[in-house]
């Protein structure tokens, strides 16, 4: 690896990195440059905001320190007993490209992770040594995500979090027994035993910064964590559950899921194909249900068919045909937890009929200039002018939903 510019180790560390899906940067303090201290912001003018159609972020530097690890889990590209090419950033490197990257306004931030070198430990203390270095010799002031790791010294965690917005520590895989098969070096406990810490230092400078407005920060964005999905048995039903209680236990941010991607020379217990990215998408909309839209997990699951939910049709659609007997709904009169409930009405359409219906009842037309999504509303709602003449089965109502799959037309 010595051999390697730096030009040749970003290009293959920064594909190494393309697999951690948990690099949003939302939710952090603002801090900024502007008064000609330090470099870098966390939001303003000259940095841009670009996300990907699946939400991730693509305006941070998101990178490996290194894809050399010691763990050999068979869902990894970057496993010990891969033959992928393999490299090492320095320190200083890792610090030298976020500062030149952020000055030619590419990125808003860092999002670094690596493969386990040597010790947990010692990995832990490298990244820390970047974010450190960035925020006191430099004074960077953008963004900075570190990929914690579960093993390491507690120690190195909590000053992880004085340096970093946010910190996450990946479950890997939905189900324990998933993670004893595809990566039985890792130990689901041990990973939740961080959680939990990383959880408590949290809440206790929180405590701390309402007492004292002097308490440094730690980890002011909070935790994430990422789940591969389709590596293993685990079926949507066992994911949502998964991430609900994550979410309960352990006061995450986010929950990220990443689609299982086949690897070179893999292991024979792993998927031939990839599951399709639209079980992901579901994923993440059966997860703004539960963060967003006020349903319970179970509800989550009750819309799945055998535990898979439907790759067709949208989570809150599949859950309305399960459950007829709720709908039509009056949409001058429904309380807003039941609005919510309607297929096709977000949070923002929700709130402008609940503002709009306190000046006079609401037609289907008035309906029609709050959502784009008319259509797919009707089945389900009662307006001043409009009640849906029966209750169409459910079956004829999805063939209505559900849109023909575009194909390319032919030429000759």
């Amino acid at each position: 690896m010595s051999h390697l510019d730096t030009r040749a180790k970003l290009a293959i560390l920064a594909d190494a990195a393309k697999y951690d899906a948990s690099c949003a940067s939302s939710g952090t303090v603002k801090r900024s440059s502007a008064g000609g201290k330090g470099i870098g912001s966390t939001e303003g003018s000259g940095i841009c905001h670009s996300y990907a159609p699946d939400g991730r972020c693509i305006s941070l530097l998101k990178i490996l320190l290194t894809n050399s690890c010691i763990f050999d889990c068979h869902y990894c590209i970057n496993r010990k007993s891969s033959n992928v090419r393999r490299a090492r950033f320095t320190v200083d490197e890792v610090v030298k490209l976020t500062l030149s990257f952020y000055k030619r306004n590419y990125i808003e931030g860092l999002f670094l992770s690596s493969g386990i070198i040597g010790t947990s430990s010692y990995t832990m203390e490298q990244l820390v040594r970047v974010a450190k270095e960035l925020r006191t010799v430099h004074d960077f002031r953008g963004y900075i995500h570190l990929k914690t790791i579960p093993d390491a010294d507690p120690a190195l965690i909590e000053q992880a979090g004085l340096y970093a917005d946010r910190l996450s520590i990946n479950v890997e895989l939905p189900t324990e027994t998933g993670l004893n098969k595809l990566a039985p070096e890792k130990s689901a406990g041990r990973i939740r035993t961080a959680m939990r810490e990383l959880k408590a230092g949290i809440d206790d400078n929180r405590d701390a910064r309402a007492k004292y407005r002097s308490a440094p920060r730690f980890a002011p964005a909070g935790q994430s964590t990422q789940m591969i999905v389709g590596a293993d048995a685990a079926t949507d039903s066992d994911v949502v559950a998964s991430a609900a209680a994550l979410y309960g236990k352990f006061g995450l941010r986010r929950v990220y899921y990443s689609a299982f991607s086949p690897i070179p020379d893999a292991s024979a217990v792993l998927p031939l194909v990839r599951p399709p990215l639209m079980r992901e998408h579901r994923l993440y909309q059966a997860d703004w249900l539960v963060r967003f839209y006020g349903f319970a997990a179970s509800e989550v699951q009750d819309a799945t068919d055998d535990g898979m939910l439907p790759l067709d049709i949208d989570p809150k659609t599949a859950w309305a045909l399960k459950h007829r007997d709720d709908f039509p709904v009056d949409i001058n009169r429904a309380p807003r937890e039941m609005l919510l409930r309607i297929p096709g009405m977000g949070v923002r359409t929700v709130n402008s009929v609940l503002r709009a219906r306190r000046q006079r009842r609401l037609r289907l037309d008035d309906l029609g200039r709050l959502t784009r999504s008319i259509e797919r509303l009707r089945p389900f709602v009662v307006a001043a002018d409009w009640r849906p003449l029966a209750l169409a089965e459910s079956a004829v109502i999805r063939r209505t939903l559900v849109k023909p799959e575009r194909a390319q037309l032919e030429l000759f």
